[in-house]
């Protein structure tokens, strides 16, 4: 009886062993592969103009009857987030755009774009508390910049050039716009591409 007892306990111990031995493994492995996943950047879409090309320049009335002047130089630079209140992803990334805006207020300017009923687009504005965005409603300024799904982003430099766009869907894709245009990419994706080109 004792004897099966300190051969189970030893069978036992040999599995927590092995067991241990595994998890630790296996914890490497995620390791090893978190490292080799990229992160996602903005999904760049055909058409329109590309990054590196000057924006055409438009000058535009805001929701509120105010002039503004897209393209061409001016003192910072400029994200226009294209949205549409019917829109359930943009109006998640709301909040990101609301804090961005303080964060980055130093050398970026935020514009809303959509396109669409423009009685809508005031409830929309009274709703999500958007009043501190200059709000544009332009189906010509869409059409220009080729925006085919939403929410989309376009980054204008203080000299009118595009410095980056895309598809975004989350923080992360917003903020890698950003960081292209630190970098002097095109995108996050290209900007990973030349350092796995260089690493090799």
């Amino acid at each position: 009886m004792t004897e099966t007892l300190i051969i189970s306990n030893v069978i036992l111990w040999l599995l927590v062993l092995v067991l241990g031995a595994l998890v630790v493994a296996l914890a490497r492995q995620i390791g090893v592969l978190h490292e080799r996943i990229a992160p996602a950047g903005a999904l760049m879409l055909r058409g329109g103009p590309k990054v590196g090309e000057a924006l055409p320049e438009f000058d535009l009335q805001t929701l509120d009857d105010q002039p503004l002047h897209l393209g061409g130089a001016s003192a910072k630079s400029t994200l226009l987030f294209f949205l549409s209140p019917d829109c359930p992803v943009c109006k998640t990334l709301l909040p990101v755009l609301k804090s961005s805006r303080l964060s980055e207020a130093d050398w970026l300017n935020i514009v809303l774009a959509s396109d669409g009923d423009v009685q809508q687009q005031h409830r929309f504005v009274l709703e999500q508390e958007l009043g501190m965005f200059p709000y544009l409603v332009s189906t010509e300024l869409g059409m220009t910049l080729q925006v085919a799904k939403l929410p989309y982003v376009v980054l204008i430099d203080d000299t009118g050039v595009i410095r980056g766009k895309g598809l975004v869907n989350s923080r992360e894709h917003l903020e890698s716009v950003f960081e292209a245009k630190e970098r002097g990419v095109e995108s996050i994706q290209e900007y990973l591409s030349q350092q796995l080109d260089e690493a090799v």
